[in-house]
């Protein structure tokens, strides 16, 4: 059912093959074009594809290589919400007890599936399964309450580990759409993830009649954000497009090119498949027609010309007729994807797997050879520290060739996975030739600069001796358990805006706060700059609505700039000002925008926007002395020097000797991807993970007995680099930064948000509790702390059960 577009003139395409052939590269609407090449048309462009593709292995030093994966497929559950009119997989609850299926597949019996899959050589275990069951069906949601789990991905989660652990089978999982902090739950138990694009025609999801018409979950945009959040997640990432399921050429390069930008910004997208529609019998599409042999071939041809000579394109090479093969390697493809050699392709059930013997002689006969790979693709498994959690690396590289193929002989065994991504012990020796870490054990707040700037560039067994050293005097000044606060942001700078293009009312910021309070937030955060055309008392509206509907919520509002702003707007000193808002009801101020508090730092970071460091600090100063504290912040690890970051934290201490107003310090990651290109081109990549360790437990140190609470910046770190700082120094995990459903893109950093539960498990990995606090390190009253403990309290604020109290007959010794 393909959208009927009129077909390109031929000499449309001559032209756009002339031009890849010329040029090397392809255009948005040349690739648009060349998905109708046929006969001479279409083998000049299988042409340039096959010498893309063969350039691109000879680069990798994998010349004449088709890679495959040797895996088992364990389709978990057949439930999902959503409905595609060509899913053959999805089940209903009725159809699962009337073929004797389970709701979801049991511990013991995924067990059993791995563990034939290990005695067979197998190295992958893929979960497939429906999206989010339990949204839709009630029996999903009561299965997995009775069994312990918050939700369908939880199992997914505690299933993965279970495999990784009794089997030596790495886990590929492809649970749907997931959030940010999914992603980030779901790394340290699987070398690799993915979802299928399939494509980006909204009108498929949107009206009616198209196939993803009552599939929430098949939302283009939220797709595209999936994407974006795996790459900032750092997982290595397979996705895709399905082609005739009624989109057009204009969108089928859309798709591809929307795929290409995301791994361009993030260099994640391990694999772009190019699925074609086969119409399944009990369906709604079981009578359209399959997509045509040429126009497939020239689709993966095409993906090759958009993806580039470096990536890889797989096709599934059960949807082909095996006689037909050789033209997708014709059309460039270097991988075949998952093959099992035990279990069926349970979303094409009646398209079986080629024996991996015939697989092999077919692709010789193209003139390729056949090499099994990792559930990881080589260039990931090559570069650990950046995509393989180190919690799972152990079982990656007992199966991985030096070339980061899988090796093939390599035993299939479980093994233990390790709790956390750093586990050095508390107390580590000190060198007794480093003099700054002796001084800084006796002293640790009054070293000189020398040592300080020593111990910022530490590294190996100095670094570690150093966070050990930071973690012992977190213990001592705040105890062990790692604190948060429920809270949610609101974009301040769109108020005013016109509603059609994302602006807010202030009616709207009113129901935003009422749905905080109904979440358990007990702090709402207020930054960005309103609106030149806004009335003079803006800021100070916002205040007021916000205190009108929900006098109890603490108000974290207004960074430096915006309080300069509004000072000005007004013609106030700024001290009348900050009075101004303490008594419309702003509670505390966030100390964001410090940057580094350098000018010609500044300069280089803002492009010579940013006001003056003397202006962040009179701002705060002033802020203290008018009764409202603040955090503060420090950006790292760009153009800046151990010196100026020393300098930053000791003016931080100065302000804090006079005012005392500061409650926590949040060193904050350069992250290149959210700076303007200018910067990204001078400020480089961002700081590894040893700059990162040394940051925050200097901080900790020179800080000490004035800042007490130093924060996981968890957004920009991620919970993994997150839990590596709060063994070395770090107290604080910030706040939830929940997104409701009330325009959740109206907070900064929307779509990244946590529950307790993931603060939880990233707590309990490192040996620690968690503790609900306030904004200023208090206790939240005993009314706030019940709500999160309710059994009907939102799923993003409520607490779990302890592990101990869970039903669950395997997850408790697991996760």
């Amino acid at each position: 059912m393909t959208d009927a577009s009129p077909a390109p003139a031929i000499s449309e395409i001559q032209d756009a093959l002339g031009r890849v052939e010329r040029d090397r590269h392809v255009s948005q609407l040349d690739a648009e074009l060349l998905f109708s090449a046929r006969g001479d048309e279409l083998d000049r462009l299988l042409a340039v594809s096959s010498r893309l593709r063969d350039e691109g292995l000879d680069r990798a030093d994998r010349s004449g290589i088709i890679t495959y994966s040797k895996k088992v497929f364990i389709p978990v559950t057949h439930l999902c919400q959503d409905r595609c009119h060509y899913c053959i997989f999805v089940e209903t609850p009725n159809k699962l007890a009337t073929k004797g299926k389970p709701i979801y597949m049991s511990p013991d019996e995924i067990l059993e599936v791995a563990r034939a899959g290990a005695a067979l050589g197998c190295k992958e275990a893929l979960f497939t399964l429906g999206d989010r069951p339990e949204n839709r069906w009630p029996v999903a949601r009561e299965w997995l309450d009775a069994h312990g789990y918050a939700s369908t991905i939880d199992y997914i989660r505690a299933m993965a580990i279970l495999v990784l652990e009794e089997t030596g089978l790495l886990p590929h999982l492809n649970p749907g759409v997931m959030s940010w902090s999914e992603l980030q739950a779901l790394r340290p138990v699987a070398p690799s993830m993915g979802m299928m694009l399939e494509t980006t025609a909204t009108r498929l999801w949107s009206e009616k009649g198209g196939v993803h018409y009552g599939s929430p979950d098949k939302d283009p945009a939220l797709r595209l954000r999936v994407l974006d959040d795996a790459g900032r997640s750092k997982v290595p990432f397979t996705t895709g497009v399905l082609l005739g399921i009624g989109e057009n050429n204009a969108e089928r390069a859309e798709a591809l090119f929307e795929i290409r930008a995301s791994h361009e910004r993030h260099g994640h997208i391990q694999e772009t498949i190019v699925q074609n529609f086969r119409a399944k019998p009990r369906t709604a599409m079981q009578n359209e027609v399959d997509l045509a042999l040429q126009e497939y071939v020239a689709a993966v041809a095409v993906a090759r010309l958009v993806m580039g000579p470096d990536a890889t394109i797989q096709a599934p090479p059960n949807l082909t007729d095996a006689h037909e093969l050789g033209l997708l390697l014709r059309a460039g493809i270097d991988d075949w994807g998952g093959v099992s050699p035990l279990t069926a392709d349970h979303v094409n059930p009646e398209r079986p797997w080629p024996e991996l013997d015939t697989l092999a002689a077919l692709t010789k006969d193209a003139g390729f050879e056949l090499r099994e790979r990792l559930t990881a693709h080589p260039q990931f498994v090559r570069e650990p520290d950046e995509w393989i959690d180190a919690r799972i690396r152990p079982h990656v590289d007992a199966l991985a060739a030096p070339s980061g193929l899988a090796r093939e002989d390599a035993p299939v065994v479980g093994r233990p996975r390790s709790r956390a991504a750093h586990s050095s012990p508390r107390s580590l020796n000190v060198s007794k030739g480093n003099e700054a870490l002796l001084s800084a054990e006796k002293n640790p707040s009054g070293l000189s600069d020398a040592h300080y700037v020593d111990l910022l560039q530490a590294s190996g067994t100095e670094l570690d001796a150093l966070t050990a050293l930071a973690d012992d005097i977190r213990f001592d000044a705040v105890g062990d358990d790692v604190t948060f606060v429920i809270n949610r942001n609101i974009d301040s700078s769109l108020y005013g805006v016109d509603p059609e293009k994302g602006g807010i009312t202030l009616e709207t910021i009113g129901e935003l706060a009422d749905e905080a309070a109904a979440l358990g937030a007990t702090e709402l955060c207020i930054q960005g700059a309103v609106p030149a055309h806004m009335p003079s008392t803006a800021y100070l509206d916002i205040v007021r609505a916000i205190r009108a509907k929900q006098p109890g919520l603490h108000l974290h509002a207004y960074r430096p700039t915006e309080i300069t702003d509004g000072a000005s707007r007004l013609g106030l000193p700024l001290h009348d000002y900050l009075e101004a808002l303490r008594e419309a009801g702003v509670d505390s101020v966030p100390g964001t925008g410090a940057r580094i508090l350098d000018d010609d730092v500044r300069r280089v970071l803002s492009e010579g926007t940013d006001p003056a460091a003397a202006e962040w600090i009179a701002s705060m100063t002033a802020a203290h002395r008018a009764g409202l504290r603040s955090t503060s912040t420090m950006i790292y690890g760009h153009v800046e020097t151990p010196l100026q970051q020393l300098a930053h934290l000791r003016t931080l201490a100065r302000i804090h000797d006079e005012t005392g107003g500061f409650t926590e310090f949040i060193p904050m990651p350069y992250v290149r991807l959210d700076a303007p290109a200018n910067v990204a081109r001078v400020a480089g990549p961002g700081p590894d993970a040893r700059q990162t360790r040394a940051v925050h437990a200097v901080a900790r140190l020179l800080l000490h007995g004035r800042i007490d609470h130093v924060q996981a910046a968890w957004t920009k770190l991620g919970l993994a680099e997150s839990q590596s700082v709060l063994r070395g120094g770090a107290d604080d995990l910030g706040g939830l930064l929940l997104d409701g459903t009330t325009r959740p893109e109206a907070g900064a950093e929307a779509h990244r948000s946590l529950t307790i539960a993931d603060l939880e498990r990233t707590a309990s990995e490192i040996g620690r509790g968690v503790r609900q606090r306030t904004t200023s390190y208090g206790s939240p009253t005993p009314e706030q702390l019940a709500f999160a403990r309710r059994s009907d309290a939102p799923p993003a604020t409520r607490l779990q059960l302890p592990i101990s109290e869970r039903r669950s007959p395997l997850q408790t010794s697991r996760s």
